[in-house]
């Protein structure tokens, strides 16, 4: 190598060195702990982009390896992170200052996803507010309640499924993510659509729409990587061209609404469905129908009732297997209730059944859908902890609100690591700390789709508490492990149950 190029070479690589000084020191001249585990160039990615650990068990990590702190920063690689350990911390940045904290972290490109980008978790300002408040308007109670006679009729679809299944058989074996998904994928078809969702079949079919949907989020090792690079390296998905949601089921979602227009135009006859309550809305505001519009909302509904909720009733029902008793008293509790409903299950009764309100809750404390809640900083703002740190977050600055972690420190949950559902009872409930369990969010931005989820949740554990016994299989992994290649919330070896009928 000549002098010149050597100089060259010298000097690049004290420009990098000095960049990347100067992008490392930035929660020192904070004045902000950092996390362990920083490589440079990578930051703390190591452990997710190696898929060495699943989203909560990295956050819960770097949680509790600083445990004296109220605030730890980390580098997404070059990218400074603030994670806040303190309830008080998190209320400000959810409820108290939300104004300076109103955007999620994760954006999604208008360019390469529009229907996503348009959904009211990913936008914000005037398209936040204008799509949240359509969601909010379907979800309304009196709503709820016409939607709630098409999640009947997905209740007696998955009873005849079992049945189909237990007729030659004593017990069914299944994997529980795969059960829930055709039990939410038949919710989205006929509570979304108004339309037949295949996912009762015996025979796999083409378009169900629980095959739609786990193809979007199958925790495959190139939608891990997709996945990671949309929500830690966006800059990169616009380089690639990676979009969150697959072209296929862009087109697909297109299609559906487009095709269910076009029917509904031709007849007068009324749907009880997400759709027609989107259609009215359009036309009392006096404005034309605008298919790009419908087909955002119906992606909305069809990505927040299927995957999540799916999710939290393959665990909840992983709970109720491996702890009898809780499983018997719920049966108890949901028998009762029905008897007094004259043995119908109704909108109503679902509404009285509290036990089961609490044993979703400390399922979802103990397993959430989603591990973390990421923030983005909008106007600059001091966040002040109990133990005299102060950070100046700057517009930008993302912040990570760790429940996966909060929701398990002992410091806040007695035995946090004991299945007790009593914890939400009216008495103990009382005493929880504000802002150390919030599955759906908090503050204005708290999920729109909770009571739709909630609904058909409590709705298919009727179903199984009225008729069926739930053991865990022989084929579950035990200790339970949560996967690395899915961003959400995923067992490795499945959530397997033996199912049979009382």
């Amino acid at each position: 190598m000549d002098c010149t190029s050597f100089t060259l070479v010298a000097g690049a690589l004290s420009l990098l060195i000095f960049y990347l000084i100067n992008k490392y020191s930035y929660w020192k001249k904070h004045g902000i702990p950092v996390a362990k585990g920083f490589i440079p160039l990578l930051g703390h990615l190591l452990p997710v982009i190696t898929l060495k650990c699943s989203m909560s068990e990295w956050i819960r990590k770097m949680y509790n390896d600083s445990k004296n702190c109220s605030m730890v920063g980390f580098y997404k690689l070059t990218k400074p992170v603030l994670m806040v350990r303190e309830p008080q911390l998190t209320k400000t940045i959810l409820q108290t200052n939300f104004g300076s904290f109103h955007q999620n972290g994760w954006a999604i490109d208008p360019e390469l996803d529009p229907l996503l980008s348009k959904n009211p978790f990913f936008c914000y300002g005037d398209m936040w507010s204008f799509g949240r408040k359509r969601i909010t308007y379907a979800f309304s109670s009196m709503r709820l309640k016409v939607l709630f006679e098409a999640l009947n009729g997905v209740c007696k679809k998955l009873e005849d499924f079992l049945e189909r299944r237990l007729k030659s058989n004593n017990t069914y074996e299944v994997e529980l993510k795969s059960l829930f998904s055709r039990f939410t994928g038949e919710v989205v078809a006929n509570a979304g659509f108004g339309m037949e969702g295949f996912c009762f079949e015996d025979k796999p079919h083409p378009e169900s729409f629980d095959r739609i949907g786990t193809s979007i989020l199958e925790p495959t090792l190139l939608n891990a990587i997709a996945n990671t690079i949309i929500f830690f390296v966006p800059s990169l998905s616009k380089i690639l061209r990676i979009s969150f949601l697959p072209k296929r089921v862009d087109k697909w979602i297109r299609r559906v609404v487009s095709e269910n227009l076009e029917l509904r135009l031709k007849s007068a006859t009324p749907r009880n469905d997400f759709l027609q309550v989107m259609i009215n809305l359009e036309k009392a505001e006096g404005e034309a129908l605008d298919e790009e519009v419908l087909a955002s909302d119906s992606l909305s509904f069809f990505l927040d009732g299927f995957e999540t909720s799916s999710i939290t009733l393959s665990f909840v029902v992983y709970q109720l297997a491996a702890h009898q008793d809780v499983q018997q008293r719920l049966r108890e509790e949901v028998l009762s209730i029905i008897a007094k409903h004259d043995g119908t299950l109704t909108y109503d009764a679902l509404k009285e059944m509290t036990y089961m309100d609490q044993v979703i809750n400390e399922s979802q404390r103990i397993y959430p859908a989603a591990g973390v809640l990421t923030k983005k900083c909008t106007e600059e703002f001091e966040l002040q902890g109990s133990d005299g740190l102060c950070c100046r977050v700057e517009p930008g600055t993302e912040i990570h609100l760790p429940l996966a972690a909060l929701q398990v420190d002992p410091k806040y949950w007695p035995d946090p690591e004991v299945f007790d559902p009593d914890r939400f009872d009216n008495d103990r409930k009382q005493n929880i700390e504000k802002m150390t369990f919030f599955p759906f969010g908090e503050g204005p931005r708290m999920c729109v789709g909770m009571k739709i989820a909630l609904l058909q949740m409590k709705a298919c554990l009727v179903t199984l508490m009225r008729g069926y016994k739930l053991e865990l299989s022989p084929k579950m992994q035990l200790p339970l492990k949560l996967s690395a290649s899915h961003f959400l919330a995923a067992a490795v070896g499945g959530l397997w149950a033996n199912i049979s009928k009382i």
